[in-house]
Protein backbone atom coordinates (compact mmCIF):
# COMPACT_ATOMS: atom_id res chain seq x y z
CA UNK A 1 0.00 0.00 0.00
CA UNK A 2 1.47 3.27 -0.65
CA UNK A 3 0.47 5.85 1.73
CA UNK A 4 0.22 9.62 2.40
CA UNK A 5 0.99 10.89 6.01
CA UNK A 6 0.12 13.93 6.66
CA UNK A 7 2.04 15.61 9.99
CA UNK A 8 4.84 13.31 9.45
CA UNK A 9 7.30 14.37 12.04
CA UNK A 10 4.91 14.23 14.88
CA UNK A 11 5.32 11.92 17.66
CA UNK A 12 2.65 9.52 16.55
CA UNK A 13 4.42 9.38 13.18
CA UNK A 14 7.49 9.23 13.63
CA UNK A 15 6.29 5.57 15.77
CA UNK A 16 3.59 5.07 12.77
CA UNK A 17 5.99 5.30 9.90
CA UNK A 18 9.12 2.53 9.86
CA UNK A 19 6.48 0.17 11.55
CA UNK A 20 4.59 0.78 8.14
CA UNK A 21 7.90 0.21 6.40
CA UNK A 22 8.81 -2.69 8.01
CA UNK A 23 5.70 -4.23 6.91
CA UNK A 24 6.08 -3.55 3.16
CA UNK A 25 3.96 -0.03 2.24
CA UNK A 26 5.66 2.75 1.23
CA UNK A 27 5.24 5.94 3.19
CA UNK A 28 5.20 9.43 1.77
CA UNK A 29 5.45 11.20 4.91
CA UNK A 30 4.58 15.42 4.69
CA UNK A 31 5.67 18.04 7.00
CA UNK A 32 5.87 21.54 7.21
CA UNK A 33 9.68 22.19 8.29
CA UNK A 34 12.38 21.83 6.40
CA UNK A 35 14.49 21.38 9.22
CA UNK A 36 12.92 17.57 10.09
CA UNK A 37 13.76 16.48 6.97
CA UNK A 38 16.85 14.07 8.56
CA UNK A 39 14.31 12.71 10.86
CA UNK A 40 11.65 11.98 8.31
CA UNK A 41 14.21 10.04 6.22
CA UNK A 42 15.31 7.90 8.90
CA UNK A 43 11.71 6.23 9.23
CA UNK A 44 12.42 5.03 5.84
CA UNK A 45 9.73 7.35 4.47
CA UNK A 46 10.20 9.51 1.41
CA UNK A 47 10.25 13.18 2.90
CA UNK A 48 8.63 15.81 0.82
CA UNK A 49 8.26 19.26 2.97
CA UNK A 50 4.76 20.57 2.75
CA UNK A 51 2.82 23.42 4.61
CA UNK A 52 -0.50 21.92 4.87
CA UNK A 53 -2.31 25.31 5.88
CA UNK A 54 -1.27 27.44 2.76
CA UNK A 55 -1.71 24.76 0.42
CA UNK A 56 -4.69 24.59 -1.88
CA UNK A 57 -6.86 21.55 -2.58
CA UNK A 58 -5.63 21.32 -5.86
CA UNK A 59 -1.72 21.36 -4.26
CA UNK A 60 -3.05 18.60 -1.91
CA UNK A 61 -4.64 16.43 -4.70
CA UNK A 62 -1.17 16.51 -6.90
CA UNK A 63 0.22 15.39 -4.08
CA UNK A 64 -2.44 12.43 -2.94
CA UNK A 65 -2.07 11.39 -6.56
CA UNK A 66 -1.38 7.33 -6.93
CA UNK A 67 -1.21 6.47 -3.48
CA UNK A 68 -3.41 4.22 -1.73
CA UNK A 69 -4.70 5.98 1.70
CA UNK A 70 -3.97 9.60 3.27
CA UNK A 71 -3.42 9.41 7.02
CA UNK A 72 -4.31 12.83 8.89
CA UNK A 73 -1.59 13.22 11.81
CA UNK A 74 -1.22 16.35 12.14
CA UNK A 75 -2.24 19.35 14.04
CA UNK A 76 -1.97 23.36 14.63
CA UNK A 77 -0.71 22.73 18.26
CA UNK A 78 -2.22 25.06 20.37
CA UNK A 79 -1.36 28.55 20.24
CA UNK A 80 -4.21 30.96 18.25
CA UNK A 81 -7.68 29.93 17.89
CA UNK A 82 -7.09 31.30 14.23
CA UNK A 83 -4.76 29.02 13.37
CA UNK A 84 -6.01 25.89 14.99
CA UNK A 85 -8.99 26.27 13.11
CA UNK A 86 -7.25 26.80 9.88
CA UNK A 87 -5.01 23.38 10.50
CA UNK A 88 -7.06 20.74 12.63
CA UNK A 89 -10.44 21.54 10.63
CA UNK A 90 -10.07 23.91 7.17
CA UNK A 91 -6.98 22.01 6.03
CA UNK A 92 -8.14 18.66 6.95
CA UNK A 93 -11.75 19.08 5.12
CA UNK A 94 -9.08 20.21 2.32
CA UNK A 95 -7.32 17.04 2.47
CA UNK A 96 -10.32 15.56 2.29
CA UNK A 97 -11.37 16.83 -0.80
CA UNK A 98 -8.36 16.42 -2.39
CA UNK A 99 -8.42 12.89 -1.56
CA UNK A 100 -11.82 12.56 -3.20
CA UNK A 101 -10.43 14.49 -6.01
CA UNK A 102 -7.27 12.14 -6.42
CA UNK A 103 -9.19 8.67 -6.19
CA UNK A 104 -7.74 8.09 -2.86
CA UNK A 105 -10.61 5.74 -1.13
CA UNK A 106 -9.16 5.30 1.74
CA UNK A 107 -8.56 7.62 4.92
CA UNK A 108 -7.46 7.44 8.54
CA UNK A 109 -8.19 10.66 10.32
CA UNK A 110 -6.46 10.59 14.15
CA UNK A 111 -8.41 12.25 16.44
CA UNK A 112 -8.89 12.15 20.13
CA UNK A 113 -11.77 10.24 22.62
CA UNK A 114 -13.99 13.08 23.27
CA UNK A 115 -14.18 14.78 19.99
CA UNK A 116 -17.75 14.44 20.25
CA UNK A 117 -20.33 17.83 20.95
CA UNK A 118 -21.63 16.11 23.87
CA UNK A 119 -18.70 16.73 26.04
CA UNK A 120 -17.66 20.33 24.35
CA UNK A 121 -15.92 22.56 26.56
CA UNK A 122 -17.47 26.46 27.03
CA UNK A 123 -16.53 28.92 23.99
CA UNK A 124 -14.08 30.63 27.11
CA UNK A 125 -11.94 27.63 27.67
CA UNK A 126 -8.60 27.70 25.92
CA UNK A 127 -9.93 24.42 24.70
CA UNK A 128 -12.55 24.80 23.00
CA UNK A 129 -10.76 25.97 19.52
CA UNK A 130 -9.30 23.00 19.05
CA UNK A 131 -12.05 20.52 20.15
CA UNK A 132 -14.52 22.42 18.07
CA UNK A 133 -12.48 22.49 15.17
CA UNK A 134 -11.71 18.36 15.34
CA UNK A 135 -15.16 18.13 16.06
CA UNK A 136 -16.35 19.62 12.60
CA UNK A 137 -13.23 17.95 10.42
CA UNK A 138 -14.45 14.50 11.91
CA UNK A 139 -18.45 14.92 11.32
CA UNK A 140 -17.14 16.12 7.36
CA UNK A 141 -14.85 12.98 6.68
CA UNK A 142 -18.08 11.10 8.04
CA UNK A 143 -20.26 12.46 5.38
CA UNK A 144 -17.78 11.79 2.73
CA UNK A 145 -17.91 8.88 0.24
CA UNK A 146 -14.56 7.84 1.79
CA UNK A 147 -13.66 4.72 3.35
CA UNK A 148 -13.31 6.80 6.65
CA UNK A 149 -11.85 5.17 10.59
CA UNK A 150 -11.69 7.76 13.29
CA UNK A 151 -9.43 7.27 15.80
CA UNK A 152 -10.10 8.83 19.02
CA UNK A 153 -7.11 8.03 21.82
CA UNK A 154 -7.31 9.19 25.20
CA UNK A 155 -4.69 11.19 26.95
CA UNK A 156 -1.50 10.62 25.22
CA UNK A 157 1.61 9.26 26.91
CA UNK A 158 4.87 8.77 26.21
CA UNK A 159 5.01 4.89 27.65
CA UNK A 160 5.67 1.90 25.19
CA UNK A 161 3.58 -0.11 22.81
CA UNK A 162 1.98 -2.53 24.67
CA UNK A 163 -0.31 -3.65 21.38
CA UNK A 164 -2.94 -3.62 23.35
CA UNK A 165 -6.13 -1.09 24.17
CA UNK A 166 -9.60 -0.79 25.22
CA UNK A 167 -12.33 0.63 23.60
CA UNK A 168 -13.91 3.37 25.06
CA UNK A 169 -17.86 3.96 25.21
CA UNK A 170 -17.55 6.86 27.00
CA UNK A 171 -14.34 8.12 28.73
CA UNK A 172 -13.75 7.82 32.23
CA UNK A 173 -10.85 9.24 34.57
CA UNK A 174 -8.58 6.88 33.42
CA UNK A 175 -7.74 7.29 29.22
CA UNK A 176 -4.01 7.00 29.28
CA UNK A 177 -2.70 5.97 26.02
CA UNK A 178 0.29 5.29 24.38
CA UNK A 179 1.07 7.09 21.32
CA UNK A 180 2.71 3.93 20.77
CA UNK A 181 -0.41 2.20 20.54
CA UNK A 182 -1.97 5.23 18.91
CA UNK A 183 0.91 4.49 16.10
CA UNK A 184 0.20 0.95 16.11
CA UNK A 185 -3.49 1.57 15.31
CA UNK A 186 -2.82 3.40 12.24
CA UNK A 187 -1.06 0.50 10.56
CA UNK A 188 -3.95 -1.97 11.94
CA UNK A 189 -6.81 0.45 10.57
CA UNK A 190 -5.19 0.78 7.70
CA UNK A 191 -4.38 -3.16 7.04
CA UNK A 192 -7.71 -4.53 8.26
CA UNK A 193 -11.31 -3.31 6.47
CA UNK A 194 -12.98 -4.09 9.31
CA UNK A 195 -12.19 -0.46 10.37
CA UNK A 196 -13.44 1.22 7.57
CA UNK A 197 -16.77 3.57 8.71
CA UNK A 198 -15.85 3.37 12.52
CA UNK A 199 -15.47 5.79 15.07
CA UNK A 200 -12.97 4.08 17.40
CA UNK A 201 -12.40 5.68 20.86
CA UNK A 202 -9.56 4.04 23.14
CA UNK A 203 -7.22 3.68 25.88
CA UNK A 204 -4.22 1.57 26.37
CA UNK A 205 -6.34 -2.11 28.18
CA UNK A 206 -5.69 -5.92 27.29
CA UNK A 207 -7.45 -6.49 23.44
CA UNK A 208 -5.23 -6.84 20.70
CA UNK A 209 -5.28 -3.44 18.50
CA UNK A 210 -5.31 -6.11 15.18
CA UNK A 211 -8.07 -7.86 16.78
CA UNK A 212 -10.20 -3.92 17.56
CA UNK A 213 -9.36 -3.06 13.86
CA UNK A 214 -10.68 -6.20 12.65
CA UNK A 215 -13.58 -5.48 14.28
CA UNK A 216 -13.47 -8.98 15.63
CA UNK A 217 -12.90 -8.28 19.34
Amino acid sequence: MKIALIGGHGKVALLATPELVNRGHQVTSFYRNPDHTGDVNATGATAVVLDIESATQEDLAEAFAGHDAVVWSAGAGGGSADRTYAVDRDAAVRSMRAAEQAGVKRYIMVSFATADEKYLVNQDDSFYPYMAAKIAADAHLRGTGLDWTVLGPGRLTLEESTGAIEVLDEPGENTDTSRGNVALSIVEALENEGSIGRTINFRDGSTSIHDVMAGTA
